[in-house]
């Protein structure tokens, strides 16, 4: 039984229709579809899936991400976030992996794959005298 309901609760859907605006943060642990418009952060555990509708203002945390609408803000996805042909993105993306459509707008910095930090001092250091 306990397996029943662990897969009903990954098959649930939160859904934002065309028309709705919502000013504020949103969290989540479930898969969310936003078809209307957002202004403010969403943070999720599951996929968002923003529709040609959709705009989001603000920022954007989850582990998938498809956009075919807009964004205006930062996006964080722990695994693969898909750019379609229609998408806008306008800010900050740090991704796991990226997909990006022909036709699709991107303007703004992509930190993929996670940033290793650098050093600044040399691999090899020269010994005294040298």
């Amino acid at each position: 039984m306990a397996k029943m309901a662990e897969a009903e609760n990954t098959n649930k859907i939160n859904m934002i229709s065309v028309g709705t605006t919502i000013e504020g943060s949103i969290s989540s642990s479930e898969n969310i579809r936003f078809d209307g418009n957002l202004v403010g952060n969403l943070n999720t555990k599951g996929k968002v899936f923003i529709g040609q509708s959709g705009k989001i203002t603000g920022e954007i945390r989850c582990k998938n991400c498809e956009v075919e609408g807009m964004i205006d803000g930062k996006v964080v996805v722990e695994e693969l976030l898909s750019l379609r042909s229609v998408a806008k993105l306008y800010g900050e993306i740090k991704t796991g992996k990226l997909a990006i459509e022909p036709g699709a707008t991107f303007t703004g910095k992509c930190d993929m794959g996670g940033k290793k930090e650098i050093s600044s001092e040399p691999v090899i250091k020269p010994k005294e005298g040298q």
